[in-house]
């Protein structure tokens, strides 16, 4: 999530260099069977399937329904204050998806990054691995029997490697929807948003009576007062979700006999105006945590195109918001890596039980092995980073703690292009040895050189 200011520039950027020349993978160089298996359902593979095997594997483990992990006790913890409030919760939803479902109902244009294999996990051209909770709006908007609704899912990214990205991570989604129509309906708004619980939150929000402006638009079909009501009723929820996450937390904390300060200072929160292209006017919560500003999540008034996509009549309006639960389960459980969550060791998974917010107790600490690896493109191509992540992953799975593009430079003479990456390799759960991992980054060096005709320096 950016502010408004940010995301257009970054937007532009990345579109700039989605359409660079790119030199990708030989089309058949990598072997998918003809068909992959998921979930009781058979896709049929093609030129745009990239999804491995490993990543295949980490669907079945749906951390988010385990009542006694970090991400499934956040999750619990959340819904726990919500459950007679007027929402539905969707935590089953399987994490295949459509294109359209993914992409094309929520607005995302055909040249959007999101939408390229170094980005997205893909089944064949039609299907893939839902890349956020916002795959499922339409189906959520159309069925839930209840004003609104939360969705927890995993969510599939080919990302960075360090140890707060990982390519399967958690997101929490929650949406409410009114009519026009509904008799009295501001003052409707209203006696909404006095039912929600109150907080002792110290709340800095400059907009919170106008919300709306040129930069931060209203939607033609509503009125001023209409925006203003319904982005209250949207900030004051997600305070209270916030209260209740950071409250336990610092009341767990104390309990394990914590004395820090911060566990004494008032809880404050701040809005800022944000730029999301399903929300308009659309906001990011910050919250004051640990001595920093802790980014917490996106939100805003969905915009009425989502809705029609959707299904839904023009008459309805209403707001989301969107969360990611590793990064604060992180935070809330002093977890350094995210590695760590999937876990097998029982050293991890017995620390933990549902209800309480633990802090993470680290029982080993293994060193690190470094092994740089610096090779010359081919002409004037670009290649992208995540596929040089992807190709870690493949053969170091989570044995690789970062990647780091660490050097690069045009050679003033021939004119090529090198880059150098540096691989810090390390167990979570033992030490390694220098030849295990020689012959893992030797495979890394052989996938580079086979599938884009790089020349190792």
């Amino acid at each position: 999530m950016r502010t408004a200011k940010i995301v257009p520039l970054v937007t532009s950027l990345r579109s700039r260099l989605s359409q660079l020349p790119v030199w990708t993978a030989r089309a058949y160089s990598t072997k998918y069977p003809q068909e992959i298996q998921l979930d009781g359902q058979s896709y049929k593979t093609d030129e745009w399937t990239n999804v491995p095997p490993y990543i295949l594997e980490l669907t079945k483990r749906q951390l988010h329904q385990n009542p006694n992990h970090p991400i499934g006790i956040l999750r619990d913890l959340i819904q726990s204050n919500f459950k007679d409030l007027g929402y539905t919760f969707y935590n089953n939803f399987k994490p295949a998806v459509t294109t359209v479902e993914n992409f094309d109902i929520l607005g995302f244009p055909q040249d959007h990054p999101g939408r390229s294999k170094s980005d997205t996990y893909y089944l064949n051209k039609t299907h893939l691995l839902r890349t956020h909770t916002s795959a499922h709006e339409h189906e959520c908007f159309l069925d839930c029997k209840t004003p609104g609704y939360f969705i927890t899912a995993d969510v599939y990214r080919r990302d960075e490697i360090d140890r707060t990205h990982y390519p399967a991570f958690h997101q929490m989604e929650g949406a409410r929807i009114w009519s026009k129509d509904t008799p009295n309906f501001e003052e409707q708004l209203v006696k909404d948003i006095e039912s929600i619980p109150k907080t002792n939150i110290i709340v800095e929000d400059p907009v919170r009576d106008a919300p709306t402006h040129p930069g931060n638009p209203k939607q033609d079909y509503m009125t001023e007062k209409q925006a203003q009501l319904i982005s209250i009723h949207l900030k004051k929820t997600i305070e209270f979700l916030v209260h209740n996450v950071f409250e336990t937390a610092r009341e767990s904390a104390k309990l394990a006999g914590s004395t820090e300060p911060y566990l004494n200072e008032p809880l404050k929160v701040r809005w800022v105006e944000a730029y999301f292209p399903w929300t308009s006017p659309s906001f990011e919560i910050e919250v004051w945590w640990k001595g920093e500003w802790l980014e917490c999540c996106g939100s805003g008034i969905v915009n009425q195109q989502v809705l029609l996509n959707a299904g839904l009549t023009d008459d309805k309006l209403g707001w989301a918001f969107g969360i990611g639960l590793d990064r604060i389960a992180m935070l809330l459980f002093g977890i350094p890596d995210i590695r760590l969550f999937w876990s097998l060791d029982e050293r991890f998974s017995l620390q933990f039980q549902q209800g309480k917010i633990a802090t993470f107790v680290p029982y080993s600490k293994y060193p690190g092995i470094d092994r740089d690896i610096s090779f010359w493109l081919p002409g004037d191509s670009v290649l992208h980073e995540n596929d040089v992540m992807e190709y870690v992953r493949s053969h170091a799975g989570d044995l690789a703690e970062s990647v780091v593009l660490i050097d690069e430079f045009v050679h003033p003479k021939t004119g090529k292009k090198s880059q150098c990456y540096r691989i810090n390799y390390q167990s979570m759960d033992r030490s390694l040895t220098r030849d295990e991992i020689n012959v893992i980054h030797s495979k890394v060096e052989n996938d580079l050189v086979d599938n884009f005709d790089v020349s190792i320096r």
